[in-house]
């Protein structure tokens, strides 16, 4: 499996796809590769995955330190621990200074696998933006 295999299949998929959703996919060249995966209607919620030995991750960028409320960081920071169990195919994380929620899948996943984490992911990442309105500026 690699994301170009995962790109050509999220694209021809269309209005077809299992989940309903139209995918738009980037690859993204460097030192490990990277897809982006763009949702129509959520584009500003891109999905970066990428492809190991022994997993594809799947992470999506939430919101940066700066916009959280000073005052409200330490009830925010438990109120995602909180969540971090019922949310289902999803954990949060930080990377730099930016809050984001992940997904893992095996290497062995079926593009149809895949599709599933992929929506499940933004479908996650929309709710919990809405969740945590009151501890952003």
């Amino acid at each position: 499996m690699n994301i170009h295999k995962i790109a050509d299949h999220l694209n021809s998929l269309g209005e077809a796809s299992e989940t309903g959703m139209v995918f738009d996919c980037q690859p993204i060249s460097g030192e490990v590769d990277v897809l982006q995966i763009s949702i129509v209607d959520r584009e500003e919620l891109p999905i970066f995955l990428s492809v190991s030995d022994d997993q594809i991750l799947c992470i999506t960028y939430l919101w940066g330190e700066e916009e959280v409320k000073a005052d409200k960081r330490v009830a925010m920071l438990e109120a995602m621990l909180e969540m971090n169990i019922p949310m289902p195919l999803s954990s949060f994380s930080k990377i730099g200074d930016k809050y984001v929620i992940f997904g893992a899948l095996s290497i062995n996943s079926s593009n149809s696998d895949i599709e599933h984490e992929l929506a499940v992911l933004s479908n996650n990442a929309v709710e919990v933006i809405m969740d945590m309105d009151e501890f952003l500026v």
